[in-house]
């Protein structure tokens, strides 16, 4: 017998994207219900090659009859109907960074802690993290389980596409207009993106860091190890999808190149495209669409006792976001929590 599930945020990319990959995936559903807490109800998206669903509106929605609810909807909507649906009885995945950090809802990338999703029976709130911590992450995770990572620095470059939609039209047009000599103002980031880097992602805070920095920071620490020390910069940079990051990282113990390869080309979700020649690593544009991590350029840092260095690239929209998403429902299937 299959799931009723609810994806809340059905028209945002990050929601389209879910209903996609839950049919791509094949995830034993019953009944899909799209629903948008703005004005999208009555709107219309494609769930699978063949089916298309309408879009109801968030205002009323009763969740007793759903098993399984996806949030991607920003924060405002999941304070509001997080806990709503889950005193309802529904289990929430919810891929804002409203829960993220709160110490009883489970942050979760399937690939590196599984087991943390038994905190959720409580509760019922599950998080994902931000597209770059997760990415991180599920590449630190093998490295740290033959050195135990002490310490970590995380160069994060971003794409336009986790700003939203709005965002990438905002590249489109600037880019467009310089070559009309008419670009428009900045309007979804402080400065031009268009041909240009941005060395903030977020509010800055009192201490210079971004909240996105911190986040990522804090991100890696709960997914990975409490004892990690990590410290990210972030960038966003003129490209419309893709999550890329340079990490340094020490350890406790020596990490050879080839243990580091090893464990790397074994750990899931992985790819680890390494070869040292011209363009031999992956780039954003070269992994639009893909569900993998793809690692490279992996070698000493020398600057420290027991370090490496490496690069890592994903899809921001499918493993940075809905991809993650959906391994989470489809863990939660196997650990026997739903239904």
């Amino acid at each position: 017998m299959g799931l009723n599930i609810a994806v809340v945020g059905a028209t945002t990319q990050v929601g389209r994207e879910i209903l996609r990959t839950l049919a791509e995936r094949g995830f034993p559903a019953d009944e899909v219900a799209a629903i948008s807490p703005g004005r999208g109800g009555g709107q219309e998206v494609s769930y699978g090659e063949e089916r298309v669903l309408r879009v109801r509106g968030l205002e009323g929605h009763d969740f007793r009859a759903t098993d399984l609810v996806f949030l991607a909807a920003g924060e405002a909507a999941a304070a509001a109907e997080a806990p709503r649906a889950a005193e309802a009885g529904a289990m929430v995945i919810d891929l804002s960074a409203r829960f993220r950090m709160e110490p009883d809802v489970p942050l979760v990338v399937p690939e590196v802690n599984p087991a943390s999703l038994a905190r959720a029976r409580r509760r019922r709130i599950i998080a994902c993290p931000g597209s770059a911590a997760g990415m991180v992450a599920m590449a630190l995770k093998p490295l740290h389980g033959i050195g135990k990572a002490r310490r970590v620095v995380v160069t994060a470059l971003q794409s336009v596409s986790g700003a939203g939609k709005e965002a990438m039209d905002e590249l489109w047009a600037q880019t467009r207009g310089v070559y009309v000599n008419e670009a428009p103002p900045a309007e979804q980031f402080p400065k031009s993106i268009a041909f240009n880097l941005i060395p903030q992602v977020g509010d800055i805070g009192e201490d210079g860091t971004t909240k996105e920095e911190a986040d990522i920071a804090l991100e890696l620490r709960k997914l990975l190890d409490p004892d990690l020390v990590a410290v990210a910069h972030c960038v966003r940079v003129p490209v419309f999808i893709g999550e890329a990051a340079c990490v340094t990282v020490e350890f406790e113990k020596p990490v050879a190149e080839t243990a580091g390869w090893a464990a790397l080309r074994d750990a899931p979700g992985i790819t680890l495209l390494d070869r040292r020649e011209e363009a031999g690593y992956a780039t954003p544009a070269e992994v639009a669409g893909e569900d993998m991590v793809y690692v490279g350029r992996l070698r000493r840092d020398t600057t420290v006792p027991n370090g490496l260095a490496f690069w890592c690239v994903t899809d921001t929209l499918r493993k940075g976001a809905a991809l993650n998403a959906v391994q989470v429902a489809e863990e939660l299937v196997r650990q026997k929590m739903l239904g």
